[in-house]
């Protein structure tokens, strides 16, 4: 009798156990690997590849997943702008993403452009967002499942809200914020780019006539949240990291990088994992460093040549 009530209370206990742990992953901006393969046939859970090098969905992608192309389903094609809420919402319906649908975004090049669809999921008030923990990075590392197959789902009904504005900066509400200090400017681009000894990471397509940063910003590379699998590091961590920077969410916080992508990463981290008050300068140093009559940080003195 004995022996039959332990084993009850074990597997009862083991329950509970498991219990907390999907509880936990459903109320955290993130999931781990595990969460996500025990979960890949949930209907209610929709996950989604953005990445950015060519072609790496379709040489193998994590079972079920869809792929969204970031430069071209998540932008206006046209204009330099995210993608218009009917664009979206077209987009997420097509994923198959229903009001109570848990949609899990992971991608190549550290998860940048998965975080730059969550920051744009945000925008469209779509709940229940999440970030695979360490992206594709982790994901093979781990040797988990691949696919090669295109996943095949039933439309989805979201209705999508109205762009939130608070989650966006724009030239004008960097400028402000640079000049009243009623806001933190957080550049999260490499020393050597902030700095302004280069313009640009080796290879990068979208340059400016400046280098330099934002007056007043202050820098915190990106790579420096998380760890070398490319997991974020814990929160306890990241609040000391930031606040040893200056930053301790008691101000309104503007991010930045080139492009806008490394900037929705960190996004990501301060609102969903911090809960500070963030927005995304997606303009970014192309705009900002090629924008005519504003003021630059330039410590190491580059000038562009034309070259």
């Amino acid at each position: 009798m004995k022996s039959i009530i332990a084993t009850t209370l074990a597997v009862g206990f083991g329950a509970v156990a498991l219990a907390t742990v999907s509880l936990a992953q459903s109320s955290s901006p993130l999931v781990n690997g595990e969460w996500l393969e025990k979960n890949l046939n949930d209907p209610k859970v929709r996950v989604v590849e953005v990445s950015v090098e060519p072609g790496i969905y379709e040489r193998g992608h994590i079972p079920g997943a869809q792929n969204v192309v970031w430069h071209t389903d998540l932008v206006d094609t046209v204009k330099r702008d995210i993608a218009s809420k009917e664009k979206f919402q077209e987009l997420t319906r097509k994923l198959g993403v229903d009001q109570d649908t848990t949609v899990v975004l992971y991608g190549d090049n550290n998860n940048w452009f998965a975080a730059w669809g969550a920051w744009v999921f945000d925008v469209y008030g779509v709940k229940n967002v999440k970030l695979l923990d360490g992206g594709r990075k982790k994901w093979e590392a781990d040797k988990r499942p691949l696919d090669t197959r295109n996943a095949s789902v039933q439309p989805g009904k979201l209705t999508v809200f109205e762009p939130n504005q608070k989650l966006r900066a724009r030239l004008a509400d960097i400028r402000a914020a640079s000049d009243s200090k009623n806001a933190t400017i957080v550049d999260i681009r490499s020393a050597d780019e902030y700095s302004g000894k280069i313009f640009a990471p080796p290879g990068s397509q979208e340059l400016t006539v400046r280098a330099g940063h934002v007056p007043g910003a202050l820098n915190v590379p990106w790579g420096r949240a998380v760890s070398e699998d490319g997991t974020f590091k814990s929160a306890d961590e990241l609040k000391k990291l930031y606040a040893a920077a200056g930053i301790d969410g008691s101000k309104p916080i503007i991010v930045y990088c080139r492009i806008g992508e490394r900037s929705s990463h960190t996004w990501f981290l301060l609102s969903k994992i911090l809960g500070y008050d963030v927005k995304n300068y997606d303009g970014s140093w192309t705009e900002y460093g090629n924008a005519v009559g504003v003021p630059v940080v330039n410590v190491a003195g580059t000038v562009w040549s034309g070259k």
